[in-house]
């Protein structure tokens, strides 16, 4: 179980002895959220919710909650909890490209140049205030580009616009964000400035990005799974550079897009993964979207190998991560960000019943239960895409283990893994 020191227990004897998992009545949750991941575990087959300062088997938390009581919290062997302590290393823009950078340059150093190459899927960022220089003679180096400021620590697209000329980040340091007098007692909100993929794959005539779902479960070592589904999310309003002024040109978060005076609700803003890569297929051919699709698998494992180290290794720990990735219209995917909050509240049925089986097969691939070998490649619809090293199918060419877009079987395999589980509930 697990319980705040702060609430009387003093010291690991006083604590009840781990039970073995298997012969447990119950699981006890926790949960800080209220939209599907709430329902999910309240439909789960022997789980009960815990009362507010209850023990507990599981924490579905939010990071708030992580950083204030996650050192002042005894955990028994069993609990498991939604973060790892400084997921932040990945998941805030300026230390997930400070991480990239630091990585590739070790690659550089160890493996050479060609090695370190492989690192070219994320557009060139710079940290404001700290590196405005280096910013500043990249601007001039490439006059007429569009960069994009992003706050580091905001999400659904909060604090986002475009800028061409440099006077417009002189009218945005005075609106409050001053980062040139680091004297100043006033703490400064940390933005990045990044080039603006300008050329984006189109479809319609609008821009989009894929949120993809990556689940880790060690970083030492580092075990990661990839979702089949995912989605893509367009924007509302055909993309052009005229003006950079329209969000809804410009940025594909639902949070900004189901504000456009336009916006649909029950048609909504997005594509399921297995449409898009049919859609792909149809218009590139199978090799030209396979070579995309592998080409994605790499940056979702260098991205994790680059916080390998850094991360704060934890066995109670998982990491359920929503990457946004940007395909250009030369097929080049492009990492924007990764979350480690990806928004689980749904904005169509459809969209409720995607999240609904993305964290169902989360909890079954977590294993409270005790049900898993651990010597499973496909868990629902997650498939194991590295284990200390990558995992291959078990055909002769040798190809990763990974299916997204793929055709979701999760139903018929998990129903084939749980078989002969006794006990299981029929799934």
């Amino acid at each position: 179980m697990a319980k705040n020191k702060s609430s009387g227990f003093k010291g690991q004897y006083g604590y009840q002895k781990k039970k073995d998992i298997e012969s447990r009545s119950c699981i006890r949750f926790r949960c800080s959220l209220t939209n599907t991941i709430l329902d999910v575990l309240r439909q789960r087959p022997s789980w009960v919710e815990a009362k507010e300062d209850g023990e507990w088997d599981f924490y579905w938390c939010d990071v708030a909650w992580l950083r204030e009581n996650f050192d002042h919290t005894y955990m028994d062997e069993h609990v498991r909890i939604c973060h790892f302590r400084n997921h932040y290393e990945l998941t805030r823009k300026n230390l997930m490209v400070k991480n990239l950078k630091r990585y590739r340059k070790l690659l550089e150093r160890e493996a050479g140049r060609m090695e370190a190459a492989k690192f070219d899927f994320y557009p060139s960022t710079f940290e404001l205030p700290f590196e405005y220089h280096l910013f500043v003679e990249e601007f001039k180096r490439n006059p007429g580009s569009t960069w994009i400021m992003k706050p580091v620590a905001r999400s659904q697209g909060k604090g986002i616009f475009l800028f061409r000329k440099l006077k417009d980040i002189m009218d945005w340091k005075k609106d409050g964000n001053r980062f040139e007098d680091q004297k100043d007692e006033i703490q400064v909100e940390s933005y990045v400035a990044q080039r603006y993929i300008e050329n984006p794959y189109l479809i319609g005539g609008r821009k989009f990005d894929l949120r993809v779902y990556v689940l880790v479960t060690s970083y030492t070592p580092l075990k990661a799974w990839l979702y089949r589904d995912g989605f893509a999310r367009f924007s509302n309003t055909r993309f052009s550079l005229s003006s950079i002024d329209d969000n809804y040109v410009h940025l594909t978060n639902v949070a900004i897009q189901k504000t456009a005076p336009d916006y649909d609700p029950e048609k909504g803003c997005k594509w399921q993964m297995q449409q898009l890569r049919r859609y792909l297929i149809a218009k590139h051919g199978a090799d030209i979207v396979e070579i995309l699709f592998r080409d994605m698998d790499a940056i979702f494992v260098r991205s994790l190998q680059s916080v390998q180290k850094v991360i704060i290794n934890d066995k109670h720990c998982f990491e359920l991560y929503g990457y946004d990735i940007l395909l250009d219209e030369q097929l080049k995917p492009w990492l924007i960000e990764v979350n480690a909050s990806p928004s689980l509240t749904a904005s169509s049925l459809e969209d409720y019943d995607l999240k609904c089986r993305l964290l169902e097969d989360t909890l079954h691939v977590v294993d409270m239960e005790g049900r898993l070998s651990g010597k499973e490649k496909q868990v629902g619809g997650f498939d194991l895409m590295w284990n200390d090293g990558p995992v291959y199918t078990d055909d002769s060419d040798y190809r990763t283990n990974t299916h997204l877009g793929c055709m979701n079987d999760r139903n018929k395999q998990l129903k084939q893994l749980f078989k002969c589980s006794p006990g299981q509930k029929k799934l």
